[in-house]
């Protein structure tokens, strides 16, 4: 028997259900050998009451087979009941079973969705990160465009106030070369 702080397996409980029908298959073939007897003797009885008495040696017999009759009589009924609890236990083990595998396999599937889940949900995130950061480039490019163009106006402005261009100039005998400059520019 399993005890009550054990949590049985339904591998152990149908071992033990196979053990306990061979038992029971023991118990009824004592019952019928039993009733046998039993039928042997009260024939018999009924024999030999048209005869002589019955000898108290028989009648021993008799109550003895009755009260072994009883005794298992009692043992069928208590291992039925058993039977049938056990059933009911690995019934209802089986459902839960069956509800436990459901829902890890709903578990299972949700674990293999959250990564698309949580690429989906960073994508939505990030778009507005994008949008930002495409808004400050065109931006950029076009203070850098600005600023190329407001160096161009300043660089003619100050070779105008020179009035003249400066180009550059070679060395004689030293073999250098001077290049012009843009000023401050």
């Amino acid at each position: 028997m399993v005890s009550q702080t054990e949590k049985p397996t339904v591998q152990s409980l149908q071992v033990e259900i196979s053990q306990l029908r061979e038992d029971l298959q023991m118990r009824d073939q004592l019952v019928q050998q039993l009733s046998q007897e039993l039928f042997r003797l009260v024939k018999g009885k009924t024999d030999l009451s048209l005869g002589p008495e019955v000898p108290d040696e028989y009648l021993a017999q008799m109550r003895v087979l009755r009260e072994q009759l009883l005794g298992v009589e009692e043992q069928v009924a208590f291992y039925q009941e058993e039977l049938t609890k056990r059933d009911e236990t690995i019934e209802q083990m089986e459902l839960n079973f069956q509800e436990l595998s459901d829902r890890s396999g709903m578990l299972e599937q949700v674990i293999q969705e959250l990564p698309e889940i949580y690429r989906q949900k960073f994508g939505e995130r990030m778009e507005p990160v994008k949008d930002k950061v495409e808004i400050l480039q065109r931006e950029n490019r076009k203070l850098h465009a600005e600023l190329q163009s407001a160096n161009y106006r300043l660089a003619v402005r100050t070779r105008r106030r020179s009035g003249r261009l400066e180009l550059p100039s070679f060395l004689e005998g030293k073999g250098e070369v001077n290049l012009p400059t843009f000023g401050n520019a």
